[in-house]
């Protein structure tokens, strides 16, 4: 098992969700690129972090 922290910022807002785009660490490519959440539970949040817990 691994985990992977990713971190997004806002990018949009749609009609009943925000997309954040990922925020890749230095020369990695992006695991997600965008992120939809829904409004309801985004909120105001600029800056959100996922964390993918990889299971072999």
């Amino acid at each position: 098992m691994s985990k992977t922290v990713v971190k997004f910022t806002f990018e949009k807002e749609t009609k009943n969700s925000v997309r954040y785009k990922e925020e890749p660490e230095e020369g990695k490519a992006p695991i997600v690129r965008s992120l939809y959440v829904q409004k309801w539970f985004a909120g105001n949040s600029k800056q959100i972090t996922v964390t993918i817990d990889k299971q072999d």
